[in-house]
């Protein structure tokens, strides 16, 4: 069991950048692959990256291949996604997501965070 709590989310202008952060509970951190996800309103819960538990391997959507990164911090039991020349069409509600093996978590996840909001004005 793992309870994520997510935070960062905010106000910025096109061409911004943000760092969300997702807390995750538990002590094998680890060893769960971790996504971030967004839904933005009318759409359905689209992936935007992952990263795998040993951070050896990393994932993306092609909409925000080159603008966002994804890292971790296994000390901190922490994941962050790292989002740089924003757009209005990255608005959503950003979630984070974690799962033991990458298909699972981008394909499935178990367990969820609560959603942090991010909106981007032009």
């Amino acid at each position: 069991q793992v309870q994520l709590v997510e935070s960062g989310g905010g106000l910025v202008q096109a061409g911004g950048s943000l760092r969300l952060s997702c807390a995750a509970s538990g002590r094998t951190f680890s060893s769960y692959a971790m996504a971030w996800f967004r839904q933005a309103p009318g759409n359905k819960r689209e992936f935007v990256a992952a990263i795998s538990g040993s951070a050896g391997n990393t994932y993306y959507a092609n909409s925000v291949k080159g603008r966002f990164t994804i890292s971790r911090d296994n000390a901190k039991n922490t994941v962050y996604l790292q989002m740089n020349s924003l757009k209005p069409e990255d608005t959503a509600v950003y979630y984070c997501a974690a799962a033991h093996t990458i298909t699972v978590v981008t394909t499935g996840a178990p367990y969820w965070g609560q959603g942090t909001q991010v909106t981007v004005s032009s």
